[in-house]
């Protein structure tokens, strides 16, 4: 029987390295963060198969089609793919949105009738598999093989929809059973397909394209069905998902599936010196960097046994830490060391360790795990205390109680709040029950602003965020200053029903990566959430911070809002020169290109600090 632990382990976006395998997918293949999920993607642990300096990279991310995989992760993914490197591509879950019509397609016959309501609701994600789907997968394949990379088309893994002990057609992604199609006077049901009929088959069509352009294929839909039904419905949800339906992995699960998947690799001979399926322990990872962060801060960081085959079939590892290093297994009860058994020769089983920085700089440790039968495993620990000093307080705040205008103390320059398929209904109090956090002291009329998704009707498939609808705001640093950022915060709940989901995120690249402060699913009616993180970001010039909400609703429904309320991004500025800032006692003739601290032309001397820029191209700071 496998261990089992509720579980996190991070992703993280690797780049720069020879020797490269680079995924591409969506929520199922996607890295999570450890502090606000159990959800994980198989792409995060697919590296812990490869050797000989291999490493895995993966650009997966939730809610994304194939027409996103190549127009947003690929355009991300090839500015890293070299000559010799290898690319995985799987997609189809969010392909089958719009019951297999493309949501292109669907969108300009809308507009075309001139039904702007219909055509701004329509979820632009979703492909014909025989068409849309094929070509945005080919294009990935032919732009990688112009690179000198390999691809690998992978068919998508299933979704747990058992009828008695069998994956069911569509959990196969093939919906000859019940499929939509666009026809001159609209979308019309289509007629159900015989099983031998492939027309409607995401998984089939994946194989057809990789022989049509001679390239490795890898079979991650039947080698899935079979591996949930040798559990059976109720063992398969139980023990390999995430406990929020059928589709989204826990540990366990996405462990086995990139095990799988490299499995497959090795049988076909792709990387076959490269691929290591271990008959040993291992942990993963193999050192604990939990980075910087503040003085005082406690972090946690997730560590997974896993081995498959051992020797023998029973037996126990002992999990024990050094001095100011706490250990769990349900990150409630910490202690200095831990046991965890296996049976069957299979050992799955996370754990987490826990570190407090008291004091500045790097604080070291070792995790040693020990199995009955075996080699003892050493796992370093670091991380370092960062300390603030030497700047100027910045802090940010939207209020969101009567419109969306902000203050901001301090040198840096504000992004407004911006909307992506969504738009403020009002602003108003949820309900004259609204339950604030008792430590704001709050009261229950507080108000907030509330927000409804174009087209004001909440779709009725959705399991993840949709990449084209968000709200968004952020801050870049003021002109020749760095903006160090350490804490982002809000309050978000959802207004009218209990089915309201969100995801929260912040990125300093344009998203390109993002990392995730908040996954909240099914959220309580009127039950505001405090989101808060406490991050280590430097931005130079030219960098942004931007924060994102991207909601959706468990079902379809009309008149559900994601209401939000006292953003606030806190940082402090530095000075970006070496030669910090100048005191002139009068004023004097500004520069051509002097700014305040908001980034504003200043046209006449004034008191206090402006921002100039010399005729030799240099940034000082002058204070009058």
């Amino acid at each position: 029987m496998l261990l089992i632990a509720v579980a996190l382990t991070a992703g993280t976006l690797v780049t720069g390295a020879a020797k490269k395998v680079h995924t591409l997918g969506d929520s199922t293949m996607a890295p999570y963060d450890e502090s606000a999920t159990v959800t994980r993607g198989w792409g995060m642990y697919f590296g812990n198969f490869l050797t000989n300096g291999w490493k895995s990279i993966n650009y997966a991310k939730g809610g994304r089609d194939s027409r996103g995989g190549y127009t947003e992760l690929w355009q991300t993914a090839k500015k890293n793919v070299e000559a010799g490197d290898y690319v995985i591509i799987t997609f189809a879950h969010n392909d089958e949105k719009n019951s297999g019509m493309d949501g292109y397609a669907l969108k300009a016959y809308y507009e075309g009738i001139g039904d702007a309501t219909a055509a701004a609701a329509v979820d632009l994600r979703g492909t014909v598999p025989s068409t849309t789907y094929k070509e945005n997968l080919g294009k990935i394949v032919d732009e990688a093989k112009a690179l000198g990379a390999t691809p690998i088309i992978c068919s998508p893994v299933c979704r747990s929809y058992f009828s008695g002990n069998t994956i069911q057609r569509n959990g196969r992604h093939d919906l000859g059973d019940n499929y939509k199609v666009l026809t001159e006077k609209g979308p019309v049901n289509g007629t159900k397909l015989a099983a031998s009929d492939h027309t409607m088959d995401y998984a089939w069509h994946s194989e057809q394209l990789a022989k049509e352009k001679g390239v490795a294929f890898i079979d991650l839909t039947n080698a899935t069905a079979d591996l949930y039904e040798s559990y059976g419905d109720a063992k398969c949800h139980e023990y390999l998902f995430d406990g929020d339906g059928s589709t989204h992995f826990n540990t366990t699960g996405a462990l086995l599936v990139a095990r799988e998947c490299a499995r497959l690799m090795k049988a076909q001979g792709i990387l076959a010196d490269d691929i290591v399926l271990p008959t040993d322990i291992s942990v993963t990872p193999a050192t604990g960097d939990f980075g910087e962060a503040y003085k005082g801060q406690t972090l946690t960081k997730e560590f997974t046994l896993n081995g498959f085959g051992l020797t023998p079939e029973t037996g126990t590892v002992t999990i024990t830490a050094t001095d100011g290093i706490l250990l769990s297994t349900n990150k409630t009860d910490w202690k200095s060391s831990l046991t965890a058994n296996y049976a069957a020769s299979t050992l799955v089983q996370t754990f987490y360790a826990q570190l407090t920085l008291t004091q500045n700089g790097e604080t070291k440790g070792t995790i040693t795990v020990s199995p009955q039968n075996g080699s003892t495993i050493e796992i370093p620990v670091s991380a370092t205390a960062v300390v603030l000093e030497g700047g100027t307080e910045v802090k940010a705040y939207w209020r969101l109680e009567k419109d969306d205008s902000f203050t901001l103390d301090g040198p840096a320059v504000v992004i407004p709040e911006t909307f992506q398929g969504m738009y403020v209904q009002r602003y108003s109090n949820p309900n004259a029950n609204t339950i604030w956090p008792d430590w704001t002291g709050f009261e229950a009329t507080r108000k907030t602003q509330r927000n409804l998704l174009t087209g004001d009707v909440w779709p009725a498939d959705e399991i993840d965020d949709n990449p084209d609808r968000y709200i968004q705001w952020g801050i870049k640093p003021a002109l020749g200053t760095e903006l160090k950022i350490d804490a982002i915060s809000l309050f978000v709940c959802g207004c009218g029903g209990n089915g309201m989901c969100c995801h929260v995120y912040y990125s300093v690249d344009g998203f390109e990566t993002r990392t995730t402060m908040l996954e909240y699913k099914k959220m309580p009616a009127n039950n505001m959430q405090f989101v808060e993180t406490k991050p280590v970001i430097s931005l130079k010039a030219g960098q942004e911070l931007l924060v994102r909400v991207y909601p959706w609703y468990n079902g379809t429904a009309s008149g559900k809002t994601i209401c939000l309320s006292d953003l606030t991004i806190h940082g402090m500025a530095v000075d970006a020169n070496s030669d910090g800032i100048k005191t002139i006692a009068q004023p004097q003739q500004l520069s051509a290109h002097s700014y305040d601290l908001q980034g504003r032309r200043c046209h006449s001397p004034h008191k206090g600090l402006c921002i100039t820029r010399q005729t030799d191209g240099t940034v000082k700071k002058v204070i009058y």
